[in-house]
């Protein structure tokens, strides 16, 4: 393997013209430059510089050599200063992804007052919920957005921090008798049918699943809808009332009333995870701010 180190030495003696000349603009002995080439010789297995009168010129080797010394310092200038800007925050990609109703209320503000002030960092984005955090683990993923039940999970080469608690709200077809309240005590929900996600599986389902049990009632779950527009519809046609996380009512149906609730009331606990790899830099952090605004 040849060094680059000894190679741009070989270049220096080439561009100067002589072994002294070099030393002297490397602040090296003769004899240190001489060693160095005898070592790059062996390392290239054929001879760098022939004698010519009483100096030395370079083969067609050494030229050849000294020649790629220069390309390689040029890209290994560029390579430093593309790092020190991706450091800085200023170029690169960095791979997002998020759950389905994250992307209504909090990405997109994230992501406009990301680019406000990183333009030429690109977000790669996505919605990902299952597998998103073997992915971060993986390294395919490099920030994270998801919704944490009654454990954080603790991962490898992951930090994991908390960004917003969401509330659910209660929604209600319109004309209900508890549309005069607000807030409705949870418990007052006991005999009602309900259009609900699944409540036996998930961060969210274990988070309603103890709310329910701390109001003393289990939901008749008469239809479990695949997102909140459609539980906001099957509400809408009086077919039961629906628990809705804040985010994810956005637009509300004109059909429905949304009221907030107590005694308890129910919460998701969003949580963000960023790869240590890319957590010091400068656009990571911006990007954390810009979900944290969004969240407020």
């Amino acid at each position: 393997m040849l060094d680059v180190r000894r190679m741009q030495v070989l270049r220096a003696v080439v561009n100067s013209g002589s072994v002294s000349a070099a030393a002297d603009n490397l602040g090296y002995t003769p004899s240190a430059i001489s060693q160095q080439l005898g070592v790059l010789e062996r390392e290239a297995g054929l001879p760098l510089f022939e004698k010519a009168g009483r100096g030395l010129r370079p083969t067609e080797a050494g030229t050849m050599l000294a020649e790629r010394a220069g390309k390689l310092s040029e890209i290994l200038t560029e390579t430093e200063a593309e790092l020190a800007e991706r450091r800085a925050g200023r170029t690169g990609v960095l791979r997002v992804r998020f759950f389905q109703s994250a992307s209504v209320a909090l990405i997109p503000p994230a992501v406009a007052g990301f680019r406000a002030r990183c333009p030429d960092v690109r977000l790669d984005l996505g919605m990902r919920e299952d597998g998103l955090l073997e992915q971060l683990v993986e390294g395919a993923v490099d920030v994270g957005v998801f919704v944490v039940g009654r454990e954080v999970p603790s991962l490898n080469g992951v930090r994991v921090t908390h960004l917003v608690d969401d509330p659910y709200r209660l929604v209600l077809p319109e004309g209900h008798p508890l549309c005069a309240e607000d807030p409705v005590d949870l418990g007052r929900l006991a005999e009602e049918s309900w259009v609900q996600e699944s409540l036996t599986e998930g961060p969210c389902a274990e988070s309603l699943q103890d709310a329910f049990a701390a109001a003393g009632i289990t939901p008749n779950v008469t239809l479990e809808p695949d997102s909140p527009q459609s539980a906001q519809g099957f509400v809408a046609a009086g077919l039961g009332v629906s628990l809705i996380p804040r985010l994810g009512l956005d637009p509300i149906h004109p059909n429905v009333a949304v009221r907030s609730l107590r005694k308890p009331e129910p919460v998701r606990r969003i949580h963000v995870a960023v790869r240590e790899s890319v957590a010091r830099l400068s656009s990571t952090r911006i990007l954390l701010d810009a979900l944290s605004e969004a969240a407020g």
